[in-house]
Order: structure tokens, then sequence, then C-alpha cells
């Protein structure tokens, strides 16, 4: 009998525990970041429950973080600017490094345009406030053009992959997973990528309500990020294999996105900071913010030392 209760009693207990464990809430994009720490094995052994939501694109992420349903996630520069600049509560608490060749404008195989000067007058499809909108209008400064030069449509994703498909739009202005998913499975083209014309950064961002009252939580999940990050750069095959399966897409498309990406997590250091500021000063001067940020407001340097943690500096 007291044996019975004293395994009852062992059995309440560590469902109390489990019950109180504390939950960190986080945002991702198409398996993004949940992929890659699954296929480095360093989801194991945490001292709190990761609740992975997923997002289509950086934008609605970012509402959902202003709301209160996320705490952190995985955006681009673009998007971040955008959200900073309409009050959300957001700041970036490590940056994202990779090469710039998967953000692109593309053309269907048989369209006629072969370069960004053939896109004068035609439309192109994008998200608002996204990198996809920033690599346009850093497109056509540089062309020494100006918006009127182009139509831009602005689509989520979904409905931009639609109109993109059926030829009511003439390009598509987008990011990875989505580049080599129409690169590898319909044989699209780059016509421009965002080599040499935008800092090409992501950033994990966090509520200031999440870094104040769930910053050991944080620390981890950055720490254990970056050191997936590390693992992946050199399992190249292993990280697709297991993206491909989380996101049901064929392993070629994550294996062209991931081989040519070369991720790392950064440290918000001086370059960050005067990359985000090139992006905000982007913006400011197209009219798609009203108020001038300062990038060293928006951003977190705290967590530089778990950051080189997890890389093993």
């Amino acid at each position: 009998m007291m044996r019975s209760i004293l395994v009852a009693g062992l059995l309440l207990g560590a469902i109390a525990s489990a019950d109180a464990q504390t939950i960190l809430r986080v945002g991702d994009q198409k398996g993004n970041s949940q992929a890659v720490m699954e296929a480095a094995g360093v989801l194991k052994d945490l001292p709190y429950r990761i609740e992975w939501k997923e997002f289509p694109a950086a934008a609605p992420l970012l509402e959902a973080l202003g709301a209160g349903a996320i705490e952190t996630g995985l955006v681009g520069d673009a998007p971040f600017t955008f959200a900073a600049a309409a009050n959300v509560p957001v700041k970036a608490i490590a940056a994202i490094r990779q090469s710039r060749d998967g953000l692109a404008v593309l053309v269907q195989k048989d369209s006629p345009i072969r370069d960004f000067e053939g896109l004068r007058g035609k439309k192109i499809a994008t998200g608002r406030g996204s990198i996809g909108h920033q690599l346009i209008l850093a497109a056509l400064e540089s062309k020494g053009w100006s918006t009127s030069d182009v139509q831009i449509v602005f689509l989520a994703p979904p409905d931009a992959k639609v109109a993109y498909t059926q030829g009511s739009v003439d390009a598509w202005s987008t990011w990875e997973p989505y580049v080599s998913q129409e690169e590898v499975l319909f044989q699209s083209r780059r016509v421009i990528t965002a080599e040499g014309i935008t800092p090409g950064l992501g950033f994990q961002v966090a509520a200031p309500n999440a870094i104040r009252d769930k910053r050991p939580e944080l620390e981890d999940f950055i720490r254990r990020l970056t050191a997936a990050r590390a693992w992946s750069l050199s399992n190249v095959g292993a990280y697709a294999d297991t993206w491909g399966r989380l996101m049901g897409i064929p392993p070629a498309v994550p294996l062209n996105w991931l081989s040519r990406a070369k991720i790392r997590v950064a440290p918000i250091d001086d370059n960050v900071v005067a990359d985000e500021q090139q992006t905000i000063d982007l913006y400011f001067r197209s009219g798609l913010i009203k108020q001038k940020l300062n990038a060293a407001d928006i951003v977190d340097r705290s967590f530089s030392a778990v950051i080189e943690k997890g890389a093993g500096l």
C-alpha cells in the first residue's frame, strides 16, 4: 500500500515538474532552424521545452512576435527593419550570415527576359517590406532607376508562387528555399541576385520581455543554434536530408540551397550594425519607412559570448 502511494506520489511529482517546465515559443520559416538543430542533434537534453511555430514568411512571424504568440524567431534584415519602424517590440539578438546568391529575382525558364534590364516596365511579385522587396529597391538604385520603372506586385509567398506560375507577373523576387525550389523543380532562372547589392543579413530576433524573463532559455537556444549551424557547414547532405523530410520536399532542393548558402550565426558587432543601417537607409530613402532608425537601438549585443561559445571560438 505504502509502495503504491510512493509510486503515485513520484508520478504526480514528475507530471507537475513537466507541467512547470519553461516553454520557449520559437518561430521558424520553412523548417529552417528546427531542421538544422534536429540534424545536428543539439535538441537533446533541453532544460526547457521548445514549441515550434511555422510561418511562410517573416512578416507574419513578426506579427506573431509583436502579439506575444512567440518569443523568438528567424527573419531577414528587411522585414525586421519594417517591423521595428512600425514600433513592433523586437530586438535582433544574433546575426545570420550567408552567401547572397539565394536572394534573387526569378523568371520562368522560357521567359525572354535575360537580365534585370529586361524587367523595365514588367511586373515583379514580392512581399511588402520583405528581403525580396529590398532586393528590388537596391537593384533599382544600382541601375539609377526609380520605382516607377518596374511594377511591384505585393503578394505573400503562396500567392506570389501562383501568380508567377500562371504568368500574371513576369518575375518573382524571393528568397530561399523558394529560389532553389523554383530552380531545381521548375528550371527557373535568376536574372539578378543580392550579391554585391544588399547585405543579405538575417537575424534571430526576440521580444524584449523574453530577453528579460527568459534569458537563460534564449541564451541556451542561441548557443545550440550556433553549434548546429557550425556543424551544417561540413554536413550539408545530412542537413539537406533532414530538411527535405521535415518539409516534404525532394532533397535536391535543400542541397542546392545549402551548398551555396554557407549559413552561420554571428555575434552582433559593428559590421552587423553598419549593414543593418544600410538597410534602414535604403528603406528610408525609398519612403518605405517614415522614420530614420538608428540600427544600434534595435539590436542587443549581449548574446555575443554564447554565440562565440556555440561556435567553439
